[in-house]
């Protein structure tokens, strides 16, 4: 494996010569109140379509190309006419009346598009950098963590939704009430934006969340992941530290206190900064229902879990620097039911429930487990989960998933051989998987058919199933997997 400091020096240079390419041009940042003309190369990405569609809607002019647009991509950008006429990269659509052209990280350094766009000295972008600059005369609370930040960019969401504030962001995941995981507006003095810290793009190597520049920061823990990139978890806790020195001068960092990792962040944060520490809300869980303590007495939820409950305290602290009260952030909380695949409910009978969750890195899989023995002590749970990721079918990461899920009265962990070779990484065997996992209630499988059969052949009275990936188990359908379990109770 490269050296990650070596790495980090390259795409650190490439990163300068790339900005120092369009310094030498004269800069019209992009006016979030004047229509503009842009093309977004990569149109097809979860992310970038998104940004699409929301540019349209504000009003601007929007082309892009991407060589394949899987669903549902396609029909979202299609129904606004933002579909490209044709598959595939072409030089011709670059002119030099674009205002912007905007960059995917499915796009290549080498794209013809883009090499076009250099050529004639035009505006580009990296996806977080032009978030960045429509956004730069408001108030912007960046969200980051290794998990939880997409809930708790959610809740925020739902709760200044709630209480009339507008707001712009920019979020992971497509949540009830909202028809885009975009928004850019000329009248919102908010922008509430979800920050990853993975790469920005080809040709601007800088973790997403560096280029924000928060006003308000939250940080909701760290656990080692995109080892591909960050191959030491020294060097992925220093990119949480580049983070919080991006937050602006006097600006605010609400951080989860009982995360170690976390804690010496915020210890070695500017000093300039107000420090908000937060742990998990007090609640109590009783007959399947989770309920928060307040002073007010006690308040119903819709969601379960340690981590939702700090993911919870986060938002609330968020909230609270944004002007709203704890009153009617408790009132508007109990409607939230979740951000879509993050422990959202499948199908839910009187004695079994089936939830699917995005769930993918040891932390994850300890937490989501950990929730559910909490929510329905009583009750079997049969846990399967996906290695999909780099990451966690990588064999030197693999020992982080000891104990994982331990919780678990059925662990079940599947794991396609040709997603490893796809991925260029050494083969793995089933015993060296049961063997990472470190608990007797492990079995592995290869063969995603042979899994479904196997839950087929279970009894579901006083049984609950979660269902945790990135992926889909290369093609499982959730819905009707879930109906045919469950389905006839």
């Amino acid at each position: 494996m490269t050296n990650f400091n070596t790495s980090y020096l390259i795409n650190q240079q490439q990163t300068s010569v790339f900005m120092d390419l369009r310094s030498q041009f004269a800069c019209r940042i992009p006016n979030v109140n004047i229509p503009m003309k842009v093309h977004l190369i990569a149109i097809g990405g979860s992310a970038m379509h998104n940004l699409a569609i929301a540019l349209h809607q504000k009003g601007d002019v929007v082309t892009g190309s991407d060589d394949e647009i899987f669903e549902p991509s396609r029909t979202r950008l299609a129904d606004r006419g933002l579909i490209p006429a044709s598959d595939g990269w072409f030089a011709e659509k670059i002119t030099e009346d674009l205002d912007a052209v905007i960059v995917g990280m499915h796009a290549r350094a080498d794209n013809p598009e883009l090499i076009e766009a250099q050529r004639l000295g035009l505006q580009i972008f990296s996806y977080p950098e032009y978030i960045f600059h429509q956004t730069s005369d408001k108030k912007r609370v960046v969200i980051g963590g290794s998990h939880g930040k997409t809930t708790t960019t959610s809740m925020i969401l739902h709760v200044l939704q709630a209480c009339g504030m507008e707001a712009d962001y920019l979020v992971g995941a497509q949540l009830e009430g909202f028809d885009c995981m975009v928004r850019l507006s000329s009248t919102a003095q908010v922008a509430v934006i979800e920050g990853d810290e993975y790469l920005s793009s080809p040709i601007d190597r800088r973790p997403k969340f560096h280029l924000y520049q928060p006003d308000i920061a939250l940080i909701t823990g760290i656990a080692w992941d995109h080892i591909n990139v960050f191959p030491t978890f020294e060097n992925y806790i220093d990119q949480f530290k580049i983070f919080t020195e991006q937050i602006t001068p006097n600006g605010k960092l609400v951080y989860c206190k009982t995360d170690a990792e976390v804690q010496r962040v915020a210890d070695e944060a500017p000093s300039n900064l107000q420090k908000i520490a937060y742990a998990a809300h007090p609640h109590v869980v009783r007959d399947g229902v989770t309920y928060l303590l307040t002073d007010g007495g006690e308040v119903r939820l819709r969601i379960f879990g340690e981590h939702n409950m700090q993911n919870l305290n986060g938002a609330l602290q968020v909230c609270a620097c944004l002007g709203i009260s704890e009153k009617d952030f408790y009132a508007a909380i109990q409607s939230f039911k979740g951000a879509s695949k993050r422990l959202e409910p499948v199908l839910e009978k009187s004695d079994a429930v089936v939830f699917k969750d995005f769930a993918h890195s040891p932390s994850k899989l300890k937490a989501t487990t950990s929730a559910f023995k909490e929510q329905y002590p009583q009750r079997r749970l049969i846990a399967c989960m996906e290695l999909h990721t780099f990451s966690s079918l990588n064999k030197t990461f693999l020992a982080h998933y000891d104990q994982s899920m331990l919780l678990a009265d059925e662990a079940l962990v599947y794991f396609n051989p040709h997603t490893i070779s796809h991925k260029k990484l050494e083969p793995l065997s089933t015993d060296e998987v049961r063997l990472a996992f470190g608990s007797d209630n492990v079995v592995v499988y290869t063969d995603a058919k042979a899994l479904v059969a196997y839950l087929k052949s279970l009894q579901w009275h006083d049984t609950n199933l979660l269902l945790m990936t990135s992926g889909n188990f290369d093609g499982v359908d959730f819905a009707q997997l879930a109906q045919e379990l469950i389905g006839s109770h």
